[in-house]
């Protein structure tokens, strides 16, 4: 399982990156840096605990988790959220449930080398590709 996800993926694309960050509540400021910046993601397995890493010029934030098990976690825009992140095939499925604020969910699929991330929140989708490292 871990082959096809361990890596750094780069920012290469994003569409309605902006619109998907204002459904989730985040302030025009933040967006404004959120849609500029080009983070690059860093997925690594050690057994059966996953390791999650955005890093960007604004903030790096990790979350540790093992797929099925709920974990806590501060996202970039500060929200606590209760997240579940589970693995069907070469997807890697993140449902976020806010404390305070809207939930969201993003389907992350591993490709050749390229990772595919669609992001949800009432509706509105985001989609964003990375290039492998």
């Amino acid at each position: 399982m871990a082959p096809p996800f361990d890596g750094k993926y780069v920012l290469e694309t994003s569409e309605n990156f902006d619109e998907f960050m204002k459904t989730l509540g985040v302030g025009i400021m933040l967006r404004k840096l959120g849609s500029t910046a080009k983070p690059t993601v860093e997925f690594s397995v050690n057994g059966d605990e996953w390791t999650f890493k955005t890093i960007s010029t604004l903030k790096t934030t990790e979350v540790k988790f093992k797929p099925g098990q709920e974990v806590t976690e501060t996202t970039l825009d500060g929200r606590e959220c209760k997240t579940i992140f589970t693995v069907e095939g070469n997807k890697l499925i993140q449902k976020q449930t806010a404390l305070k604020g809207k939930n969201a969910t993003y389907i992350r699929e591993f490709k050749d080398n390229e990772l595919v991330a669609v992001s949800e929140c009432d509706g509105v989708k985001s989609t964003r590709v990375y290039k492998r490292q």
